[in-house]
C-alpha cells in the first residue's frame, strides 16, 4: 500500500494534514469549518445558501435518508458536497455522466478538496489505484457510475472504505415509471445491504409525485427519510410554442437575429448533423453532438461550444446533463420530445445565470399524429415481442436453457434484413424484454481498445527509434499502463494522443504499425450494439410480460405523451404555470413572458379562464353521460391535481355524483 502513486495535484498528507493544498484564496492556517455555512465559505467562498441547500444539508448530517428535488441550476452539487467535508470518510457519488464526474473532480481539486472518479477510460491498475487511494482515507469525494457497482473489484474494495453518504445524483433514473428508466440504477440498493447504517441522498431535478415515491421505494429509504422541495419555477424563462410549416427556416431567422449561446435539440443523429451543416451554410457558428460520437469527438465538441467558439449546439437529448454553462440565452426544440420531464430538463438549461433566456418547442400539425404513433411503435403487441425474442436467439443461435450471462454483439439492421422488421419495432422490445429482467440491449457498448506486448521488455529496445511517434507511443504506454506484458489492457487513443502530442489518428497509425511488426497486438475499438442475456433462453409461451413491464409502463408513457400534445396546444393557461402543475406545484403565477401571456398582455385584457386540467375535464363530461372516477384519472395530471379540481366543479354547482360516478349538472 504505502507504494501507491499520489496524484499529482494532491501530495500525500502527513499526521499533520501538512502538503494539502489549501483553498483558493484561504490560508492553510486558517481555522477548519466545523458548521455547513463555515464550510460553505471555507471552500467556496459563499456567504449565504440558495433554496433547500441548508436543510438538504442538515438532514444528512442529521443521518437521515433525504430526497432533494431541485430544478436544474439550484446547486445540486453543493447540497452534498457540503456535509461530505464535514464528516469523516469518503462521500460515494452515483452518476450516470462522465462528463460531469471529470468535471466536478477537477473543480473539487481546484478548491484544494481531494476527488477522484472511475470511469471506462481507466485501466484495472488505475482503478485499484483510486480505490485503494479511497481505503488510506486520500479522497473526500469517489464518482462512479452505477455499472461499477456490481463489479467484483469494486464490493471488495468498498468492504474497507469509511463511506460518509451516498449521493444518488440523477435519481429519476431508478423509477421504471419515469422517463428516463436505466435499469443499471437498480443496483445502487445493494450498497444498502453492505452499507445499512448510512444515510443515502438522492437528487433529481424532475420528478413527479408517482416517481417520488418510487425513487424512496427502489432505494429503501428508511421511515425516518426526508424530502425537501425547491420550486421548479424558473421565473427568468419564457416558456414559447412556435407553430410553423417550416421549422428549420424560424429556427435560422431567430438564430440570425439574436445573440448568445444556444442549443437546438433533434431526435435523430442524422438530423443535428445535417442541421448544424445548414446552420455552419447560412453563417452561424455550430457545431453537432449525439451518442455515436467517439469520447474524443464529444470531448472536442463540447468544449468548443462551452468556450464559446460554436454558438450554436445542434443535439440529440445525449447532451445536456451536467454541462455547467451558465449563460445559454436560447434552447429550441426542432423536434417534440415524448414527455414534459424530458423537456423541461432540457429547457431548463438556459439561463443559469439568472438572465432572461427562452425555451421555444417548435411543432406542426404532424407533431401531434407522429407523437400519438409513437405509443405504439414504443409498445407493440406483447406477441411481436416474444416473436423478437424468439427471433434473436436464432439469430445468435441460442438453444434453449442456454445463454445466461452472456454477451453478444448485436448488428440491428442485419437482424432486420434477415427477420423482415423495422428497427424501432425491435429496438422497442429489446427495452420491453430488458425491464422484464430477461436481457440487456445496450446501444453504445464501447468495447474499448486492448492493447497486449507480444515480445518481452528487453526486446524492445531493438526496436527503439523506428518511428519517432511509435517511440513516443511505446514510452507513454509503459509509462501508463501495467501488465501489458501479461494480458491485453484497455487504452485510450486520446490519452495517448495528449501524452505524445499528435492526434488520434496518429496513435491508431501507430499502433497498426506496431502490430504489423509484431511488437505488440492492438485491437481497436468497436462502438456496437450488444444484447445480454440475464436468464437462460426460454421458450416462447413461458416468457411473461406482467403489467408492471406492459400494460401499467404502456398507460404511464401514454399519459406523458398527451401531457405533451396538451403543452402544444394550449392557449389559455401561462407554460410556466401548466409546467409546474405537471409537477404537483399549484403555486405558479401567470409568468408574463411566455407565448399565451405576451398575447393575452399584447392583444386584450386576459379574460377569467377555466386552468387546462379543468377544461379537459368538462370536454369529457360535455356528453351529459356518467364517466368513473378511473375513466377521468386517466387524464396526464396528478392524483391530487384532479381531485381538486373536481371539488371545485362540484363546488361550483357544475358537477355531481350519481352512483359513484361523475356526470355534469343540468343547467
Amino acid at each position: 500500500m504505502d507504494n501507491i502513486p499520489w496524484p499529482e495535484d494532491f501530495p500525500p498528507e502527513n499526521g499533520n494534514g501538512e502538503g494539502l493544498e489549501a483553498p483558493l484564496g484561504v490560508s492553510a492556517s486558517d481555522k477548519q469549518p466545523s458548521t455547513p455555512l463555515e464550510a460553505l465559505k471555507y471552500y467556496w467562498g459563499h456567504d449565504a445558501f440558495r433554496g433547500i441547500q441548508e436543510s438538504i444539508i442538515n438532514s444528512i448530517l442529521e443521518g437521515h435518508d433525504t430526497l432533494g428535488l431541485m430544478p436544474t441550476g439550484g446547486g445540486k452539487s453543493i447540497a452534498f458536497q457540503v456535509p461530505a467535508m464535514l464528516m469523516d470518510g469518503t462521500c460515494i457519488v452515483i452518476t450516470p455522466l462522465v462528463a460531469l464526474m471529470k468535471d466536478q473532480v477537477t473543480h473539487l481539486r481546484q478548491r484544494g478538496i481531494k476527488a477522484a472518479c472511475i470511469h471506462s477510460g481507466l485501466n484495472r491498475g488505475q482503478i485499484i489505484r483510486e480505490l485503494d487511494n479511497c481505503i488510506l482515507g486520500h479522497y473526500k469525494f469517489l464518482y462512479l457510475s452505477p455499472e461499477r457497482l456490481h463489479t467484483e473489484l469494486f464490493l471488495t474494495k468498498l468492504q474497507r472504505i469509511e463511506v460518509s453518504f451516498i449521493t444518488v445524483d440523477e435519481a429519476h433514473c431508478i423509477s421504471q415509471w419515469g422517463y428516463d428508466f436505466r435499469p443499471s440504477y437498480l443496483q445502487i440498493c445493494s450498497l444498502r445491504e453492505i452499507l445499512p447504517t448510512k444515510p443515502m441522498l438522492a437528487l433529481t431535478a424532475t420528478a413527479t409525485a408517482e416517481v417520488i415515491k418510487d425513487i424512496q421505494g427502489q432505494l429503501k429509504f428508511k421511515k425516518d427519510a426526508q424530502t425537501f422541495r425547491m420550486s421548479f419555477e424558473r421565473p427568468n424563462i419564457a416558456y414559447k410554442v412556435c407553430h410553423t410549416d417550416n421549422k428549420r427556416a424560424e429556427i435560422i431567422h431567430l438564430l440570425k437575429y439574436s445573440e448568445g449561446s444556444a442549443i437546438v435539440y433533434t431526435r435523430s443523429r442524422s438530423e443535428s448533423r445535417n442541421f448544424a451543416l445548414t446552420l455552419q451554410q447560412e453563417g452561424i457558428s455550430a457545431t453537432y453532438f449525439h451518442a455515436g460520437l467517439s469520447t474524443a469527438e464529444k470531448d472536442t465538441r463540447q468544449q468548443m461550444w462551452q468556450d464559446g467558439h460554436s454558438r450554436v449546439m445542434v443535439s440529440t437529448n445525449a447532451f445536456g446533463m451536467g454541462i455547467d454553462k451558465a449563460d445559454v440565452r436560447l434552447v429550441l426544440h426542432l423536434d417534440v420530445p415524448d414527455s414534459i420531464e424530458a423537456y423541461f430538463q432540457e429547457a431548463g438549461r438556459a439561463g443559469r445565470d439568472g438572465q432572461p433566456a427562452e425555451a421555444i418547442l417548435y411543432c406542426n400539425d404532424s407533431d401531434e399524429r407522429s407523437l400519438r404513433k409513437r405509443i405504439q411503435e414504443t409498445f407493440p403487441p406483447k406477441e411481436k415481442v416474444r416473436e423478437i425474442y424468439d427471433d434473436l436467439a436464432c439469430f445468435f443461435q441460442l438453444a434453449v436453457g442456454d445463454g445466461q450471462d452472456v454477451r453478444y454483439e448485436f448488428n440491428l439492421d442485419t437482424f432486420c434484413y434477415n427477420f423482415h422488421y423495422f428497427p424501432l419495432t425491435v429496438e422497442a422490445s429489446l427495452r420491453i424484454l430488458q425491464c422484464g429482467n430477461y436481457l440487456i440491449y445496450n446501444e453504445e457498448d464501447d468495447t474499448k481498445s486492448r492493447v497486449m506486448f507480444i515480445v518481452f521488455r528487453d526486446e524492445l529496445y531493438n526496436f527503439r527509434n523506428s518511428t519517432v511517434v511509435g517511440d513516443k507511443v511505446l514510452q507513454a504506454l509503459l509509462r501508463h499502463y501495467e501488465g501489458l506484458f501479461t494480458d491485453y489492457i484497455l487504452i485510450d487513443e486520446s490519452l495517448l494522443a495528449k501524452e505524445c502530442d499528435c492526434t488520434e489518428d496518429d496513435i491508431y497509425e501507430a499502433l497498426l504499425g506496431l502490430t504489423r511488426r509484431r511488437i505488440l497486438h492492438y485491437i481497436p475499438r468497436k462502438c456496437k450494439p450488444s444484447v445480454t442475456y440475464l436468464q437462460r433462453r426460454i421458450e416462447h409461451d413461458r416468457l411473461v410480460l406482467p403489467p408492471e413491464v406492459y400494460e401499467n409502463r404502456l398507460e404511464q408513457y401514454a399519459r406523458r405523451v398527451n401531457a405533451v400534445i396538451n403543452y402544444m396546444n394550449n392557449s389559455t393557461t401561462c407554460r410556466s404555470q401548466l409546467l409546474l402543475e405537471y409537477f404537483g406545484d399549484k403555486s405558479g403565477k401567470d409568468c408574463g413572458h411566455c407565448d399565451v401571456c405576451e398575447y393575452y398582455h399584447e392583444s386584450k385584457p386576459k379574460p377569467k379562464k377555466e386552468n387546462a386540467l379543468q377544461a379537459a375535464l368538462l370536454d369529457i363530461l360535455a356528453d351529459g353521460k356518467t364517466h368513473s372516477p378511473a375513466e377521468l384519472h386517466d387524464l396526464p395530471y396528478s392524483f391530487e391535481s384532479i381531485n381538486d379540481t373536481l371539488l371545485d366543479l362540484m363546488d361550483q354547482g357544475r358537477l355531481t355524483i350519481l352512483h359513484g360516478q361523475f356526470i355534469l349538472k343540468e343547467k
